[in-house]
């Protein structure tokens, strides 16, 4: 579990996004993790689909305690 401070950044981060987008990043998120991972070229394909910037993804995939591996590009 991530400390509080952390968490508290991970939200500050996504507060700007709209709250049907953040669902539907969430949604995602949750179909694609195992273990609450989730691989890199998903979670920017989850970006790409809905038109967010990969780096919203990873501030929601944080605040949701899901780890991102298989890192291509060190996006994340």
């Amino acid at each position: 579990m991530k400390n509080s401070c952390s968490k508290r950044c991970s939200e500050r981060k996504i507060a700007g996004l709209p709250e049907e987008v953040r669902r539907q990043i969430e949604t995602r998120l949750r179909l694609q993790s195992r273990d609450n991972r989730v691989s890199c070229a998903a979670a920017r394909g989850i970006a790409a689909e809905l038109g967010v910037a990969a780096r919203e993804v990873g501030s929601l995939a944080d605040f949701l305690d899901i780890r991102i591996n298989q890192c291509q590009l060190g996006c994340f």
